[in-house]
């Protein structure tokens, strides 16, 4: 069997069933192998937004997404959206050709393994036809077990051999998280014994480790207040002592509740600064208990009272057993009338001053109106700029599966490639891709993949004809801001031309064929939603004071 045959059937065997990828001469083999092995190929029309699919599917899976692109400008286009998956720690593997090691004069030889150390990925590579079945292996388990964005090199030479016979990939060991040691959980508990208001804030270790239940009943146990990180999203989705997504996009009164807390559990939150809102939520008179399954995440952005290096929900059980033993069973937040009053202080329920006009709706009333009109079992994938905080706010998740938020590099541009990713892991549920106009361009060519496949997807772009975060930022300061604003753009007419169809929506009442679409999709279709320029967001007036 020749190498790449090898690999697409040991893929397979891995569990592989899905692959995404731009197909050059450098990967075709393999992918025509990762096809005949039985995983399904879905071609994109941009390596990003490929490696950006992937990554989508694994977020909403919980599984290794795999991508595979040619050698030299497949892997540099790919690049941003491996940034991104990589700083997300997404379990990824990234299949890029590579030059054949004697074609030092080659237009495609770059230092692919370079590369993908820069942007924090973990560079590996197919030595040999002898030890591809290990190497395989090994990139497939540095992915899995250590949760990282892995570039797996497919030089040409060694794709050109063959296996030897009998080949087989080696026995992957079964791998546990870690448990919290007894003397850490007793000085946890020592810290609950002594809080009167407990909020939990968790992360998406906590997601990755299946810890809702046990969260939830901890809460119960100490009277805690809900609260997850933005990448937790859904985690609490059913809970009524649950405030919503910490930080930045908080409800006021999930800010007051989280600023009145003395003590704040951490289960796989990194507590950077969105998560705190810049320090206001956990001050300095708040005991802070960090749980990770990553010792360098503990205290790294803040200091901390208390770290466990544990799995979210081994150390969830343990302390409710040990706060069991003591007898500790705490009211904390929960007395009388919390349920009712963080039902009333949700996002949907603060008024707002609607700042439509008429040729433009405000983008609060459009998030509103499609949390209304859409059906409940959904996925929400958001790509970055300054509307991004409308659809996290207003727009209800009934799981974290169903939240996509891919911002940890801070790009715009990588939301539709997610959003197509997340579509194709579950076709069952309608997708929503929440698109600032700018992303929507840069990921353009995408739409033909969404149109191809015929996904359930809703690709909602708010539409301010401009960078709106650089208007915001720069624009009160008396900086001209005319280089980073544009005219309007048809992005209705340009997602019929892709094969989808298209609306474009002024105002609520414009949502009517949205509304049709939801109760039946047939296809994707492209809302062109042009928002209010002047509606800035507070979360974003929060960090340019912060800064």
């Amino acid at each position: 069997m020749r190498v790449p045959e090898a690999l697409g059937a040991g893929l397979v065997e891995l569990g592989v069933d899905h692959v995404f990828g731009v197909v050059g001469s450098g990967n075709f083999e393999v992918t025509n192998a990762l096809e005949a092995a039985g995983a399904r190929f879905v071609a994109a029309r941009h390596e990003c937004g490929a490696v950006c699919m992937a990554d989508g599917y694994a977020r909403v899976t919980g599984r290794v997404g795999v991508a595979t692109v040619h050698q030299g400008p497949g892997l540099t286009n790919a690049a941003t959206g491996l940034t991104e998956a990589a700083k997300a720690r997404t379990p990824l593997l990234l299949l890029a050709g590579d030059t054949s090691a004697g074609a030092v004069r080659s237009n495609f030889r770059i230092d692919q393994d370079d590369l993908a150390e820069s942007v924090e990925a973990v560079p590996e590579r197919v030595h040999s036809p002898e030890s591809a079945m290990e190497d395989l292996a090994r990139a497939h388990r540095r992915a899995v077990r250590d949760r990282r964005a892995v570039v797996l090199n497919l030089p040409l030479d060694v794709q050109s051999g063959r296996v030897p016979d009998g080949a087989e990939l080696p026995p992957s060991p079964s791998l546990r998280p870690p448990p919290p040691g007894e003397e850490a959980v007793r000085e946890v508990a020592d810290l609950v014994e002594r809080a009167e208001r407990p909020a939990i804030v968790a992360g998406r270790g906590a997601v990755l480790s299946g810890a809702g239940e046990s969260l939830e009943e901890l809460g119960r146990r100490i009277g805690a207040v809900l609260a997850t990180s933005a990448n937790g999203n859904g985690l609490f989705a059913d809970s009524p002592y649950a405030v919503g997504i910490s930080g930045g996009f908080a409800s006021p009164t999930a800010a007051e509740l989280l600023e009145e807390a003395d003590l704040l559990l951490a289960f796989g939150a990194s507590l950077n600064m969105w998560t705190t809102r810049h320090g206001t939520f956990a001050g300095p008179d708040t005991a802070v208990v960090q749980v990770d399954v990553e010792p360098a995440a503990i205290g790294a952005e803040r200091p901390v009272d208390a770290g466990i290096v544990a799995d979210a929900d081994r150390t969830a059980r343990a302390l409710t057993a040990e706060l069991d033993r003591r007898g500790h069973d705490a009211t904390g937040f929960r007395g009388e009338g919390l349920e009712d009053r963080i039902a009333a202080g949700r996002w949907k329920e603060e008024p707002y001053e609607d700042e439509s006009t008429a040729r433009t709706v405000d983008p609060r009333t459009l998030s509103v109106a499609l949390d209304e009109l859409l059906p409940e079992e959904r996925t929400l994938a958001v790509d970055s700029g300054h509307f991004m905080g409308w659809p996290a706010m207003y727009l209800d998740v009934p799981d974290p599966a169903g939240f996509v938020f891919n911002q940890s590099y801070q790009s715009v541009g990588l939301g539709l490639g997610a959003a197509i990713g997340a579509a194709v892991a579950r076709p069952d549920r309608i997708t929503v891709a929440a698109l600032g106009d700018g992303g929507a361009f840069m990921a353009l060519g995408e739409l033909d993949t969404a149109a191809r496949l015929d996904l359930p997807l809703l690709a909602v772009v708010y539409n301010d004809s401009a960078y709106g975060a650089e208007v915001h930022h720069f624009g009160p300061h008396g900086d001209p801001v005319d280089i980073v604003q544009f005219p309007d753009s048809d992005f209705a007419a340009l997602g019929r031309a892709a094969g989808c169809r298209g609306v474009t929506v002024r105002s609520r009442d414009d949502l009517a064929p949205v509304a049709d679409w939801a109760g039946e999709p047939d296809g994707p279709l492209v809302v062109d939603a042009k928002v209010t320029p002047d509606v800035v967001a507070g979360w974003l007036e929060d960090a340019f004071r912060a800064h």
